[in-house]
């Protein structure tokens, strides 16, 4: 069986840095929203999927469709000018505002093939050509399109997926850095005095005072600045890039390993209830046995 010196660093190791991660992801969140990330890059996934870096042909009439940007006032000449930037589009109503950006004849099939052809860049016509000619019908040719638009959102989602790692590596960067979160010196520490990490077992798993002074107990933080550079200062940036790695599995995954962790240190789980009935009636038979 493990012995509690090593259940006691686990506690305070997964404590510290589910909560890094836990401030990680909040401030990731605030740049988002500040800086409407999400709704950029959408754009900028439109933009390339129908060949539009200008953002003056296709795109900017796709984007002025009101099932796509729903609170646009439709006369935005460029996209520094548009009011709002939808984070989402339904592939449906994607492939419903390319139809209606393209046709002079709404509700004429027939006529839609020569709009296609009227396309400038010679790629997006060829792409349009070919899910035409392999549609029955009105609405199969929407079905396509709105598969061709997931297809191309999935590889911007990857995208977008990746660049937010890396903002999260360097925000948990930056954070180890500012409060000298030292994953090798908080090792060391926590088994040398694992009575520190005692308290964390029952810790919330949200952002509130409680939080922050559990974890104002670790030995974290620092007391002397600047640090002297040599050997212990290249330990300290080594325990600073290991902290920051740890942010990128995300708060769920320490916290529930918390949870495990403490569960192993007590005795185990309690006994799951028997239901209410079962309990009745096990009552009555106990009551209705007679005694010897």
């Amino acid at each position: 069986m493990l012995g509690s010196t090593v259940l006691e660093v686990a506690i305070g190791l997964t404590f510290c840095y589910g909560t890094v991660a836990l401030i990680v992801s909040t401030l990731q969140e605030a740049l988002a929203a500040a800086f409407r990330l999400r709704a950029n890059t959408l754009l900028a996934g439109v933009k390339s999927m129908l060949n539009d870096p200008c953002f003056d042909a296709l795109a900017r009439a796709v984007y002025m469709h009101p099932l796509v940007n729903p609170h646009t006032d439709g006369i935005a000449p460029n996209e520094r000018d548009m009011r709002t930037r939808p984070s989402y589009i339904e592939p449906a109503h994607f492939a419903i505002a390319l139809v209606d950006s393209l046709w002079k004849v709404p509700g004429d099939f027939i006529q839609l093939a020569g709009a296609i052809e009227t396309i400038p860049d010679p790629q997006l016509r060829q792409v349009m050509r070919g899910l035409y000619g392999r549609a029955r019908d009105l609405q199969q040719f929407q079905d396509m399109l709105a598969g061709w638009f997931d297809n191309a959102m999935a590889r911007m989602s990857g995208t977008y997926k990746r660049r937010q790692l890396l903002i999260s590596l360097l925000l948990a960067l930056l954070l180890a850095i500012l409060f000298n979160i030292d994953s090798i010196h908080l090792f060391r520490t926590l088994w040398q005095q694992p009575s520190l990490a005692a308290h964390l077992r029952d810790a919330p798993g949200a952002l509130d005072p409680a939080v922050f002074d559990a974890l104002m107990a670790l030995p974290i933080g620092w007391t002397r600045f600047p640090p002297v550079p040599g050997a212990d200062f290249a330990l300290q940036v080594a325990g600073w890039f290991v902290t920051a790695s740890t942010a990128l599995f995300g708060a769920p995954f320490w916290f529930d390993l918390m949870q495990r962790v403490v569960r192993m240190r007590s005795t185990g789980t309690r006994p799951e209830e028997l239901p209410l009935a079962l309990r009745v009636e096990g009552r009555i038979a106990a009551a209705a046995t007679p005694l010897p």
